[in-house]
């Protein structure tokens, strides 16, 4: 074991196309990157989820892998759930080195997203609500 791998870690939804959506992002992410190793999981109502990835990563000679959460705050899934699973996959996989990087609050990109998405509402604000 050798390679580093990637998850994208998102809260999955009954509602396929959004995790469908999280899955595009996982696959950009791998493409802009250059990465290699890149797994989406979910933690409810989603496949695979984390210990799905995980393994899938282990299987394939990862020895660290970065789980990066696609969740905008620090919520309760990130304080609670997510370091249960983590520390649960660590000893299912001691050999493995797993960390956890901070959800997309306070990333400055997410300001970007923010204004475009404000710009973009712009043109529709001065038309009627039945518009």
């Amino acid at each position: 074991m050798t390679s580093k791998g990637y998850v994208v870690f998102g809260h999955g939804s009954s509602v396929e196309s959004a995790n469908d959506a999280v899955r595009a992002m996982a696959a950009e992410l791998a493409r802009r990157a250059g990465y290699d190793a890149v797994e989406t999981a979910f933690l409810e109502s989603g496949k695979p989820d984390l210990r799905g990835a995980i393994d899938s990563l282990a299987s394939r000679g990862v020895a660290h892998v970065i789980v990066i959460p696609y969740f905008l705050t620090l919520g309760i899934h990130l304080q609670r759930d997510l370091p249960r699973l983590v520390d649960e996959l660590r000893a299912v996989h001691p050999g493995m080195r797993i960390e956890v990087t901070p959800p997309l609050d306070g990333h400055p990109a997410l300001m970007e997203a923010l204004l475009g998405r404000a710009a973009a509402g712009e043109g529709k604000l001065g038309g009627s609500e039945t518009d």
